[in-house]
Formats: C-alpha cells, sequence, structure tokens
C-alpha cells in the first residue's frame, strides 16, 4: 500500500534577539519551528544582539549575557542569563529614539514598553517569545513552535538534528544555505527525510535612515510598514 502521510515540513534554527527577516520567513514556511536552545552559545552570533537603523547609520543592540558562574564557552544557550544591568531600558529608549517617527511605530509602542519592562533571567526565556509575538504580528499562525530541550535528542551534528525531525514528525527539513558546507545529506536520505534549501531574496523597502541595509532587525520593517510587513518578509521566487 503506498502512504498517503501528510507532508511536514521543519525548521530548526537557533533562538535570536529580534532577528532579521529571513528568520520569520523560514518561520512562515515551516509546520513545526524548533528553538535549537540546547546547543553551545556562540558569543559572537545572533543569540543576543541585532542591528537597528539610527540616523548615524546601523547600530547595535547587544543583551550583555553570562553562564552563571561559568565562561560561556562550552554552555547551551538554555542556560545563558542576561546581565542584572539596564539593558532593557537602554534598549528601549534606542528602538524609541530610532523609529518613533515611523508610520506605524506607536502600533507597536505599548507592546514594545511591556517587553522591556521586566525580562526573564535566562536570554531564551526572552528571545524565545519574543521571536513568536512577532511571527504573530506577522500573521503566521499555522505554524508549531517547539524548543529542542523539550525533545531529549541525541546523537551529534546531522545525526541529532535528524533524531529532532523524528521526534517531531517532520517529513521535510527546510535549512538555510550556509549548512550546505557542513550537513551530512546522505543521513537525510537514509532517514527518508526530504532536504530543502532555503534562498533568500527580498525586496528592498523605505527605511527612515539611508543608505538601505537588508540585515537589520524585522522590528525595522516592522516599525515602517505595519501588518504589510508580512508581505515583504516572504523572499521572491
Amino acid at each position: 500500500m503506498i502512504s498517503c502521510l501528510p507532508r511536514v515540513r521543519c525548521v530548526i534554527v537557533q533562538p535570536s534577539y529580534i532577528p532579521w527577516r529571513g528568520h520569520f520567513d523560514l518561520i512562515r514556511r515551516s509546520d513545526v519551528f524548533v528553538f535549537y536552545d540546547d546547543v553551545q552559545y556562540d558569543r559572537r552570533g545572533w543569540r543576543n544582539r541585532n542591528r537597528i537603523k539610527t540616523p548615524s547609520g546601523s547600530q547595535w543592540l547587544t543583551i550583555p549575557a553570562h553562564a552563571r558562574g561559568a565562561q560561556t564557552e562550552g554552555i547551551p544557550i538554555n542556560a545563558i542569563a542576561t546581565a542584572r544591568t539596564d539593558w532593557p531600558q537602554q534598549h528601549l529608549k534606542a528602538l524609541v529614539r530610532s523609529y518613533e517617527q515611523a508610520p506605524f511605530f506607536n502600533d507597536y509602542r505599548e507592546w514594545l514598553e511591556h517587553v522591556y519592562l521586566s525580562p526573564p533571567p535566562l536570554l531564551a526565556d526572552f528571545t524565545i517569545p519574543l521571536t513568536m509575538d512577532i511571527s504573530n504580528f506577522l500573521g503566521i499562525r499555522h505554524t508549531r513552535f517547539v524548543r529542542a530541550s523539550e525533545l531529549n535528542a541525541s546523537g551529534n551534528k546531522t545525526a541529532r538534528l535528524i533524531d529532532v525531525l523524528q521526534k517531531v514528525g517532520a517529513t521535510h527539513y527546510l535549512s538555510g544555505p550556509t549548512a550546505r558546507s557542513y550537513l551530512d545529506e546522505q543521513q537525510f536520505v537514509d532517514a527518508g527525510i526530504e532536504l530543502e534549501w532555503m534562498t533568500y531574496d527580498y525586496p528592498e523597502y523605505d527605511q527612515l535612515y539611508p543608505p538601505y541595509d537588508p540585515h537589520v532587525t524585522i522590528l525595522d520593517l516592522l516599525f515602517m510598514r505595519g501588518a504589510r510587513a508580512q508581505d515583504l518578509a516572504t523572499a521572491r521566487s
């Protein structure tokens, strides 16, 4: 008998702070989106920082983060804590200062103030719900969100990804293009999981402060386009 199992497309990505629109395009295209929160924290990655547009150019917003009682090297993302400083107030002020003149900023101002009012002590506990909120603003409501730390996956590298995929019932795995250099594609074939590659190609939009920068946080697009941001957060085929 021929199997007629439905396609379940999964994306597995490390949680990031206010990511760019390509991150949310992956979420939109997935049936199950797994926050890969139990792998090693990358200190110079996107877990705790992103960029905004300002009158003086693109600027980093960085959450000061550390492992409790240890250096960050070798520590999983979900064990990384945020520093007890005034960074929430500073980030909120920076966003207000840079975007209060944006056409749709006031639509999200109350939400933004709530987000930075009292962030949880662990970095992932802050960035994951924040990503889910933004997904909802972009009209993404069909995707099921899962934390990898809830799945008790085993194995290394590709084998571990496949274990995660099998645990969530995935038939297809959608990956960013940079993973081509290290994924073992044969393991996906052996597991009966189809491997798909994402292509990032997005139209430009008006930003408050030229020149155009395509790699800033999705908040830039959201504040400039409001509900219409979802139309510009899907890659052109």
